[in-house]
């Protein structure tokens, strides 16, 4: 028995769930570059094999359910330290109990994956709900709708396909700046992608070197929707605990009105 370390990647856990049954046993399953040695057991680097990732793969979408097998993949996304090894024990019990998986809430490996589903999906939603798109000229004269956000969790592919099909004629870009890499959409169809740093004035620059700046419209309109805001507020009537209730003071980075130059 043996630690394994892995690359980050979800393929990166298939892996290593695959050696687990067919190399030695895992005591836990850890990213390579946050590992801290045990004294109990060694540890063994595992490289990332697409065949053997996609057997596994394969194994929990036949031999347990599809169902089953996405919730896997929202725990990877999720920012638990220990979802490796919850998402280990999971597929342990997965192929013992097969198709039954589903019902059995009360078991603590299924639990665990309940509540890491419910947390990443809670922040889907909230990514839906608080995105603020601003106006960024790009090349020849067109223009991007850009917006970005710093989630907990990874749930920046999780809320792509929403906003392609909500804005299928219009290219947008959504950078997670907390991991560096954005979503890029147009025509309905969407990829994951680096993406470079923001711009003190606003702007972008994206990894080929390119600069997106902020047009002159959206500057107009942002200076008018501060406008706006600071002269609609009564300012007796000011309430910081009920802001924070509706709009939680993390998200207030990059919102407009909360933004001033």
């Amino acid at each position: 028995m043996r630690d394994y370390l892995y690359d980050g990647s979800f393929e990166g856990i298939l892996t290593c769930i695959y050696h687990h049954y067919y190399t030695d046993r895992a005591a836990g399953i850890y990213r390579r570059e946050d590992y801290q040695p045990s004294l109990l057991h060694g540890y063994m680097e595992v490289e990332t094999e697409e065949d053997k990732a996609t057997r596994v793969y394969e194994a929990i979408e036949n031999k347990i359910s599809t169902y089953s097998l996405r919730s896997i993949y929202r725990a990877y996304l999720s920012c638990d330290p220990d979802k490796e090894n919850k998402i280990l024990r999971y597929v342990l019990l997965g192929f013992q109990k097969g198709h039954q998986l589903g019902s059995l809430h009360g078991n603590p490996a299924v639990h665990d994956m309940d509540v890491l589903n419910k947390k990443v999906g809670f922040e889907q939603e909230r990514m839906l709900e608080f995105v603020r798109f601003e106006v960024l000229d790009a090349k020849a004269g067109q223009q991007v709708l850009y917006a970005e956000i710093e989630p907990d969790n990874d749930v920046l592919e999780l809320a792509a396909h929403h906003f392609a099909e909500r804005f299928r004629h219009d290219p947008l870009v959504i950078r997670d700046a907390g991991r560096n890499k954005a979503i890029v959409a147009y025509e309905g169809h969407w990829y994951v992608t680096p993406l470079g740093e923001r711009l003190a004035g606003g702007g972008v620059v994206t990894p080929d070197g390119t600069v997106m700046e902020l047009s002159q419209d959206e500057i107009d309109y942002q200076h008018l929707w501060q406008t706006y805001f600071d002269n609609i507020a009564i300012k007796e009537r000011i309430n910081p605990r009920c802001q924070r209730n509706f709009m939680p003071v993390r998200y207030w980075k990059h919102l407009t009105e909360m933004n001033r130059s």
